[in-house]
């Protein structure tokens, strides 16, 4: 997954990129985004309302790469995931994936840009591929 023609983040950014985005949606849209799982369906909401605006991922790449990297710090604090450099059939330009506590690599960049794409009823719609989150339980210490 390209992540529009930016450098897409090395996973020690994720964070720092995550906490902007949380800022951003509070001024821009008054979202609460408390990484809590919870707030996962304020982004599905807000990515939503972009595709419903017609935006495109190209105009929005830098915001919706931050969403991405959201996603990821929740699936990462709650869910036991943790950051990690793509694959290497990913590409260069393959942006950090979470790995979950099943083995399973999840990209959550790739989600979001999914998740604006426009609805295609014969792919089941806008959903994004499927949220991780929806089926495990978050981890506990």
């Amino acid at each position: 997954m390209q992540t529009h023609h930016i450098p897409p983040p090395e996973p020690g950014d994720v964070p720092r990129l995550a906490a902007a985005i949380v800022e951003a949606a509070a001024d821009i849209s008054g979202a609460t985004l408390d990484y809590s799982p919870d707030s996962l369906l304020a982004v599905e909401e807000i990515i939503d309302g972009f595709r419903a605006e017609g935006v495109n991922g190209g105009e929005m790449a830098e915001s919706l790469v931050a969403f991405g990297c959201y996603v990821g710090e929740v699936l990462a604090r709650h869910f036991g995931g943790v950051w990690r450099p793509a694959p290497a059939d990913g590409g260069p330009a393959a942006p950090p994936v979470v790995e979950l506590p099943d083995g399973r690599d999840y990209d959550p960049i790739a989600w979001v840009f999914r998740r604006l794409e426009p609805l295609d009823p014969e792919a089941g719609g806008a959903d994004g591929g499927g949220e991780p989150w929806h089926g495990i339980s978050p981890a506990t210490d």
